[in-house]
């Protein structure tokens, strides 16, 4: 299971170095998210959706990932949503985000906490450390610029009790195949450890023993995000060869000398042709 999906770690994983346990179900009572993708183009669509909601008493969030407008990005500001939420809805909208006081960040969670605001405008200040149950709607804005551990965390802000939740993700067109990828793995599971494979697949791991943050380490054999499963079997079976005979002078392990001995040969060559 995995709060925070990052593709370095379950890179860590596939050498050994860490181990795995898989809790697919949901804590008691809880119920999946809803989770869509919305063209930005229909904005106003969803303000009006948030006012219906709102009727009937529901908290939510909206998050944006800037502070303030851009005049070189095109994304969305938290300041100036918060301005436009605020004409609309009056007091029951509240911003915070990492620009505020310690005490001005504390006045409006618990304003919003205690349900004195119905909408909390943020940026990704609320990622970790948030929780407000009764909050059920998440929307987040130009969720194509976010990472899937920001999103994946992001959205577990809402559906923290057992009532209805719904997470929108608003895009900007035209969306690339990578970003296409994200937010589509998004809408298929809330499943963490699959977000973080998905991920892995998409951006890599970078490399255990260098400087690289993301990419795929270049092995001549093996594709860690398609065989997974078969180095897993394969990293068992030698840790029991090593258990039983590390020297190697058995039947088998003399086999695997040569092998190893082939192995590193073909892929020096490799490297020399390569590099």
């Amino acid at each position: 299971m995995t709060a925070t999906p990052i593709p370095r770690t379950l890179l860590l994983t596939s050498y050994g170095d860490l181990e795995t346990s898989q809790l697919r179900e949901k804590p008691a009572g809880r119920k999946p998210i809803d989770t869509r993708t919305v063209p930005l183009d229909r904005l106003s669509e969803v303000v009006d959706g948030l006012e219906r909601r709102l009727a009937t008493g529901v908290k939510a969030y909206w998050v944006c990932p800037l502070v303030d407008e851009s005049e070189f990005i095109d994304l969305g500001a938290a300041e100036e949503r918060y301005a436009l939420l605020k004409a609309r809805f009056g007091d029951r909208v509240e911003v915070v985000h990492g620009r505020m006081k310690s005490k001005e960040k504390d006045a409006a969670m618990s304003r919003f906490a205690d349900g004195d605001a119905q909408v909390l405008v943020a940026t990704t200040v609320i990622e970790v450390g948030v929780d407000v149950p009764d909050a059920t709607v998440m929307i987040i804005e130009h969720a194509e610029r976010f990472g899937l551990a920001q999103l994946h965390q992001l959205r577990g802000r809402v559906g923290r009790s057992g009532a209805e939740s719904v997470c929108l993700l608003l895009y900007g067109s035209p969306l690339g195949e990578t970003a296409k990828a994200r937010l589509k793995i998004m809408r298929e599971t809330e499943d963490g450890f699959r977000i973080a494979e998905e991920d892995l697949r998409l951006r890599g791991g970078g490399e255990i023993l260098g400087t690289r943050q993301s990419g795929l380490p270049a092995f001549c054999l093996a594709d860690l995000a398609a065989h997974g499963e078969l180095l897993a079997a394969a990293r068992d079976d030698a840790k029991l060869i090593l258990n039983r005979d590390p020297d190697l002078e058995g039947v088998r392990g003399k086999t695997l000398r040569v092998l190893l001995y082939l192995f590193e040969r073909d892929a020096a060559v490799f490297n020399l042709r390569s590099g």
